[in-house]
């Protein structure tokens, strides 16, 4: 039984990716961000979200990799370690979720235990970053 409890948390549904246009636009024109390389994180409050899940985006620049394979295996490997560190991103950050965006900017690939520290990483300085930013807004 815990098993099964354990893999409805680990799961990506469609929900949690952003795949709408509208959002995607608004996300990169009115987002904050930050470097952890070899990620860039830009995030948005969704303030007027249906649903009360964090939606994600993963991207890697053509013009540091050219071969579709090199992306899509980094975007892989992005995906899962997000997939399998994002219940703590949902545990910290109160308030309205977020549309995230992370784009990898590295120049070469890297393994999946570095990209999982950094997903670590960025969720927490993500947990900050918010917290000022509502602390701003509360003032």
């Amino acid at each position: 039984m815990s098993h099964i409890q354990g893999n409805i948390n680990t799961k990506f549904p469609k929900k949690e990716r952003l795949s709408s246009k509208k959002l995607i636009k608004e996300l990169f024109l009115k987002g904050s961000s930050f470097y952890l390389y070899p990620l860039k994180v830009i995030y948005l409050p969704n303030v007027a979200a249906e649903s009360p899940v964090h939606q994600v985006l993963f991207s890697v620049p053509r013009k540091k990799f050219k071969r579709a394979v090199d992306r899509n295996f980094l975007k892989r490997r992005m995906r899962e370690a997000y997939r399998l560190n994002k219940t703590c991103l949902s545990q910290n950050i109160s308030g309205p979720p977020l549309l995230i965006a992370f784009i990898y900017i590295g120049k070469e690939k890297c393994t999946f235990a570095v990209l999982d520290s950094k997903l670590k990483h960025a969720f927490r300085r993500l947990d900050e970053e918010v917290k000022t930013n509502q602390n701003t807004a509360s003032s």
